[in-house]
């Protein structure tokens, strides 16, 4: 996000603050408010069977009247909308779409948006009129926005279902056979917040029916962004004050052309996705990415954790992909890997790098992948942290093996059990976890009648929180060099 460098774009923001924010707000307060009451007269005595069933009669009526007060809120707060090439009918067709089962069904029942950056995509939902999306149950209890949200009927996911993916994928497949009934059901197949400079692997969920899709892709062509949302930019209330205090920001919509699947692709969702993907991202002229939204999740984990160089993993996992080099092959040299290690105390050079892996000093993933280490840039880098990065991306983070290490890792003396104080001093020291925090995560793992955690208690949990094991192991990196550099403080 770009920051407020010059004198005047400061001076601008502050007098919008004074003399124009508080109007903006003010508009957009009372279009919630009004939003508020439409979603309440068309949801008013609609029973529960009727809420799982699309909106008829005067109740949809009310629809375009929603869409429109929407908008408007949007035009108040100094947004400028364009829209480019066509969306597909929403009304039943008579011809079949080719390579399709969806006979008389409306163009595309589903629309797939990308690049996600910020709430403010939520532009592309109002501009569309409103059309069903998939959203947090949560969502439905917040306050004037859960009235607002449930009126478009989106698809619920609930994270106390342990089913929620599978029904979340059969609604969705519902919908899109309803022949017209239902809203088109508008989704983020990336699945969380990126900068723009390139598309992540879309998530299957929206491909999964098989039915024709309608790529929309979404930009923001202003000199000053203000509203990329992502875990290293600002928060959102500063993205929503230093929007908010624009004279006038710009968003463009473009429609691509209905696509419909191949044979192949029906029976691929992932396939489906792919393809469906670089059609956007050469018509947005931006690279794909290997990238997914579980990395992007380690990263903001990482990063929450204050984890450092919290990149570091995916950046290694996609550059060893462009080298060539085999996970496989280089874990099963570990070992001997880590005897050179100890041998060198882990310092070495970038063309002894390239000789350990076999590659040209010349390669520029090679120079790359060196880069990610060499943090001061003096030409050396310790070869432990790479192996220890290569530990991580080449095993499936909750094994039976990386649970056992991880429960090695805590279990000091190797008693058999893990205590508080062992949990509380491992995450003080490497995760900057406060004993409140060490605390509340002991007690999860730990059952009432004893004050200790076995191996069994640990790894019941482990499973269910992959997420940790990956921050488990990257203590073990830690830990590995801090005793290192113990070592070497002694013998100097």
């Amino acid at each position: 996000m770009d920051a407020l460098n010059s004198t005047y774009d400061k001076v601008k923001v502050a007098c919008m603050t004074v003399f124009v924010l508080p109007f903006r707000i003010v508009g957009v307060c009372l279009c919630i408010v009004f939003g508020w009451m439409f979603a309440c007269i068309g949801l008013y005595g609609l029973t529960e069977e009727e809420h799982g069933q699309p909106l008829r009669g005067w109740r949809r009526w009310i629809r375009p009247y929603q869409a429109w007060n929407a908008r408007l809120a949007y035009y108040l707060t100094g947004w400028y909308i364009t829209k480019k090439g066509e969306r597909s009918r929403e009304v039943p067709i008579l011809v079949a779409a080719p390579h399709s089962s969806f006979g008389d069904a409306i163009d595309a029942p589903i629309m797939v948006v990308a690049p996600h950056s910020s709430y403010f995509d939520v532009l592309s939902v109002i501009v569309m009129s409103a059309p069903s999306v998939v959203a947090k149950i949560e969502t439905s209890r917040t306050p004037f926005f859960g009235k607002l949200i449930d009126y478009t009927q989106p698809v619920y996911v609930s994270r106390e279902d342990p089913n929620s993916r599978q029904n979340t994928i059969k609604e969705i497949v519902r919908r899109a056979q309803s022949k017209g009934a239902w809203p088109q059901v508008l989704l983020f197949p990336e699945g969380t917040c990126t900068n723009r400079t390139c598309l992540i692997q879309f998530k299957p969920g929206a491909f999964y029916p098989g039915a024709p899709v309608q790529p929309v892709v979404v930009r923001y062509p202003n000199r000053l962004d203000t509203v990329t949302w992502t875990w290293e930019g600002p928060g959102a209330l500063k993205i929503l004050w230093l929007t908010l205090t624009q004279l006038i920001s710009y968003c463009e919509i473009e429609y691509l052309p209905v696509y419909h699947p191949s044979e192949a692709e029906r029976a691929d969702p992932r396939l489906y996705a792919s393809n469906v993907r670089s059609v956007m991202a050469a018509a947005l002229g931006i690279p794909v990415t290997d990238y997914t939204y579980d990395d992007c999740r380690l990263m903001s984990k990482a990063r929450s954790k204050n984890l450092p160089c919290e990149t570091g993993l995916v950046e290694v996992s996609n550059l060893s992909r462009q080298l060539g080099l085999n996970m496989s092959a280089i874990e099963a040299e570990l070992e001997s890997f880590a005897d050179i290690a100890r041998k060198t105390d882990g310092l070495i050079r970038m063309t002894e790098f390239a000789s350990y892996l076999g590659i040209p000093s010349s390669e520029p993933g090679l120079v790359e992948l060196f880069n990610l280490y060499d943090s001061d840039r003096d030409g050396v880098i310790d070869f432990r942290e790479y192996l220890m990065g290569v530990s991580l991306i080449s095993k499936p983070c909750n094994t039976e093996e990386t649970i056992a290490l991880a429960f090695r890792l805590f279990d000091r003396g190797g008693k058999g059990h893990v205590t508080q104080r062992d949990v509380t001093k491992a995450l003080a020291h490497t995760l900057n976890m406060t004993e409140e925090e060490s605390r509340r995560l002991f007690r999860q793992v730990q059952k009432a009648e004893h004050d200790c955690i076995t191996f069994d208690e640990f790894r019941a949990h482990a499973q269910k929180k992959p997420e940790y094991a990956k921050i488990f192991l990257t203590w073990k990196k830690r830990s590995d060099l801090g005793e290192t550099q113990g070592g070497r403080e002694k013998a100097e």
